[in-house]
């Protein structure tokens, strides 16, 4: 075979629109996900338009931002001080241009690069730009980023001064996707809340916050508080937080108003300073892990020219508020024992009852330690022939370049382990495969995790024991057959990662896994459908004899068949804990004793259908 020819024509030179279709990822992150995870580029997209509405607000112009998504597109408009007339098509097109090199102009905005809403651009099948200033408006179009349509000279209007962007994702560059509701929402609640004198409207709806980071965690708990929220706030620094008796840590982190999903300095900051002032207050070295241990917490700064680890801006790479300000470390530190010794001499119930959670953790942690130990000797022994884990070669806990896309399938059985195994991308999916049906562990203690070895193999698995930061798959995905048994299983997985990893659900990483219900086909053509509607209409379209196959279980979908469902056109289902979701009465009404709640609950509920017959279905067809 002849190696490959490297001369002057294998070199190439893209322009800025080409680039960004051609790596997307680059900029925006994820193309590949339907819309179905809150980080993925879609959301991105919107996110990098609404972005430099609040960079407007947080100059001072204008205190309302309005978001519009309906039938695929989406609009943003804001009541700033609007693009400069002159320069409309070159912000939106013009690679390394923009208004946020001028740090007069943009002291502590979220955008730096000049990039975000080029990248829009560029991968929308439609974008429009208007800009309002002083009575007059320029107005642009583009198609895939190239320029169809522009005002050469202002014109006359009478709309308030600000930037109305409307564009359409590219179907090309993100196929058939969707763009959910509750994502969206997220990402405007976060706006809300970091922005109190803002208000933003969706759709119709008003988002407000009068209390900030206090508000966030009042309405994403998942439990009762041990003690009322405690909340400081300066200039440059917002911090709340409080203990309850969930397990593991959950963290909100924010940068001039950009969610960091994935930490970075600033949060690491926060918890080694919560750490160190507790400690401090109460003269004893207490274990890190039991002062942390059920904690949920809230970080935003605002800083000057910061430093992210990628374009998506989800790490913090910075480590001073800027080009001549204090470390990041030595600013939230002093902040913190400041405001946080003050507070706790003034409000000693409160005190008391950070020190009792912290002995309760304590107390855990040393009950723990013998079981532990049985466990981990256990899992070694395992580990030579256990079979339970095909593992893949992309860890989100690695530098590989899919780090991103990795996932791991759990999966019931060998039969269902077996088909996803012979078809999946070993290079980013993994499979787990579980005996039969897991134990129920609502209301048990974490040693259930220990003496279990299916959840223990499984904890191990995910590198979740001591926290995220070590997560081996962003994706953690529940493939359970459509049965009876299947949803069960379904239910008491989901179970078993609220009650002890709440945190790695709400951050976005459990999904489950969609496969079709039926297959119908004729000698012509195959169609596979995920609802009985979706089979009528199959039914409807093929002529001739047409079979219907109804899987009840995944080990009955042969590997060639299953490789089309965890492909680029895999279904997922985000676990999702919305707003107010009080967890430990959620979970006590579906998995605890049976009461008569849940019991009136599936009275009132249970539909009753008739057996189809779909041969004799299929051959009344035929005769009609």
């Amino acid at each position: 075979m002849a190696e490959p020819v490297y001369d002057e024509k294998s070199i190439k030179s893209l322009d800025w629109r080409e680039h960004i279709r051609l790596r997307p990822g680059m900029y925006i992150g994820n193309v590949t996900g339907k819309g179905t995870s809150a980080d993925e580029g879609l959301y991105v997209l919107i996110k990098e338009v609404a972005d430099n509405c609040l960079d407007e607000y947080m100059m001072g112009y204008g205190k309302r931002i309005e978001i519009s998504v309906k039938d695929g597109v989406v609009s943003v408009r804001d009541y700033g001080r609007g693009i400069p007339l002159g320069k409309v098509v070159e912000c939106v097109s013009k690679i390394n241009t923009g208004g946020k090199y001028d740090s007069e102009a943009f002291q502590k905005s979220i955008g730096l690069n000049g990039v975000g809403t080029k990248a829009v651009n560029a991968l929308s099948e439609s974008f429009k730009v208007e800009a309002f200033r002083d009575g007059k408006t320029v107005a642009a179009e583009f198609t895939r980023g190239i320029l169809n349509k522009e005002d050469k000279k202002p014109k006359a209007s009478e709309e308030k001064s600000g930037t109305l962007v409307t564009f359409i994702p590219d179907k090309d560059i993100f196929g058939d996707y969707t763009l959910r509701k509750e994502h969206i929402e997220k990402l405007i609640w976060n706006y809300a809340y970091l922005n109190t004198g803002l208000t933003l409207v969706y759709n119709g709806e008003r988002y407000h916050s009068k209390n900030g980071l206090e508000d966030l965690l009042t309405e994403n708990l998942e439990s009762e508080p041990n003690y009322p929220i405690i909340h400081f706030k300066e200039e440059d620094i917002e911090i709340a937080f409080t203990h309850t008796n969930q397990y593991g840590e959950d963290y909100f982190s924010f940068v001039n108003g950009q969610h960091t999903t994935l930490g970075g300095t600033h949060e690491a900051c926060f918890k080694q300073a919560l750490v160190e002032t507790l400690r401090g207050f109460f003269k004893k070295d207490y274990h890190v892990s039991d002062v942390r241990s059920g904690i949920v917490g809230a970080v935003a700064i605002r800083v000057q020219e910061p430093t992210f680890e990628s374009q998506t801006k989800v790490k913090l790479g910075s480590d001073t508020f800027g080009p001549d300000g204090p470390s990041i470390r030595q600013g939230i530190t002093n902040f913190l024992k400041r405001e946080l010794d003050n507070y706790l001499h003034k409000n000693p119930q409160a005190a008391e009852a950070i020190k009792k959670r912290i002995l309760q953790s304590e107390r855990e942690r040393t009950e723990l330690k013998g079981i532990q130990k049985i466990a981990k000797e256990r899992a070694k022994k395992a580990k030579v022939v256990n079979k339970k884990l095909r593992d893949c070669k992309a860890h989100f806990n690695s530098k590989h370049k899919e780090a991103e896309n990795s996932c791991v399938f759990i999966t019931e059985g060998d039969s269902a382990s077996g088909s996803i195994t012979k078809s999946r991308d070993p290079i980013t999916q993994a499979v787990f495969s579980l005996r039969g049906k897991p134990l129920n562990t609502f209301g048990m203690k974490r040693r259930v995790i220990y003496e279990n070895e299916e959840f223990y193999l499984l904890q191990n698995a995910l590198d979740i024991e001591d926290g995220l930061e070590n997560l081996r798959y962003n994706k953690i995905i529940l493939a359970t057959d459509a049965d009876v048994d299947g949803f069960h299983i379904r239910i008491l997985l989901m179970c078993y990662f609220l009650q002890f990893f709440p945190e790695m659900v709400r951050r976005g990483h459990l999904y489950i896994l969609q496969t079709p219900l039926f297959r119908v086909r004729n000698k012509k053509a195959t169609i596979y459908c995920y609802s009985e509607e979706e089979k009528r209409q199959a039914t409807s379209t093929l002529s001739g004899k047409v079979e219907i196959t109804r899987f009840k279980g995944l080990g009955e979908i042969s590997p060639s068949e299953f490789k089309q469902f965890i492909g680029d056109n895999m279904r997922l289902e985000p676990v999702i804990i919305g707003k107010n979701a009080h967890l430990n009465d959620m979970l006590g009404f579906y998995m605890g004793k049976n009461t008569p709640e849940r019991k009136d609950f599936i009275v009132d509920n249970l539909i009753v259908e008739e057996p189809i017959n779909e041969s004799a279905e299929a051959s009344q067809a035929l005769s009609a």
